[in-house]
């Protein structure tokens, strides 16, 4: 039986790996952490995670970056894998993940979409072979108005994928309204949307002499999300020490 903190349990998403949780025949959550205690929930939910002193054997984090150094800081006292989903991390914050991956297994990803891991494997295919061709790449990326961050973590995630495969050459343009100019070789244009309840949607598009070539990832519900840190979570249980993401789950 795999035993769960839930860090972030009040949230939308620690609500739905809760209900997702209860469904599954080898895992519990024996704890939440949050802050706000406006949900009724059949496990004991600690207002920081400093206080938890219940056993676990992994943590799933859907909680908030300013949140992360404490949560981690705890980990590595416990020796407590834990699967970190929170995105918009500092500079300070991503070298803190680093170095506490020395210590305890962390498995961080942009997006635990099974199906985004696996659109990535496919960029990493398809980039270099287009880009010889002489396509050019453009990413554009849609959110619900309530997001805060963009681009989005998996947009940024999308072109690093890209441009690691060939041999990180490109920039990446953000905004194309200040420039008067055609289109530079060996960039990488990410545009971001806000609006509705659109919970994610992300194109990858190679433009070329006569011919577009379109890859497409949409996600219609955030359990799609949750069923990945689910699945993250079985994986690093048990692991020691080591960074981990996505990739290492889908094989």
């Amino acid at each position: 039986m795999v035993r769960v903190i839930m860090h972030g349990c009040n949230g939308r998403m620690g609500q739905f790996i809760t209900k997702l949780v209860k469904e599954e025949n080898n895992m519990e959550i024996v704890a939440g952490v949050d802050p706000f205690d406006s949900v009724k929930n059949d496990y004991p939910v600690f207002a920081n995670i400093a206080d938890c002193n219940i056993e676990a054997d992994v943590v799933i984090d859907f909680a908030s970056n300013k949140a992360v150094d404490g949560l981690l800081d705890y980990c590595v006292n416990k020796n407590l894998p834990v699967v970190l989903c929170t995105t918009g991390l500092s500079e300070e914050q991503l070298n803190k993940v680093t170095k506490t991956s020395e210590k305890t297994a962390v498995l961080k990803s942009a997006n635990m979409s099974l199906g985004i891991n696996l659109f990535m494997k496919l960029l990493k295919d398809a980039a270099p072979v287009l880009k010889e061709a002489g396509f050019d790449i453009e990413i554009v990326e849609k959110h619900h108005k309530m997001k805060k961050d963009a681009p989005s973590g998996t947009a940024l995630a999308l072109a690093d994928t890209i441009n690691e495969s060939l041999n990180n050459e490109y920039d990446y343009v953000f905004d194309r309204s200040d420039r008067s100019e055609a289109r530079r070789e060996k960039e990488i244009g990410i545009s971001a949307v806000r609006g509705g309840t659109i919970v994610g949607d992300h194109d990858v598009i190679f433009a070329g002499e006569d011919e577009v070539i379109t890859f497409s990832h949409t996600a219609y519900s955030r359990a799609l999300f949750a069923k990945g840190a689910i699945a993250a979570a079985k994986f690093l249980a048990g692991k020691e020490s080591g960074f981990y993401t996505m990739q290492d789950v889908i094989g």
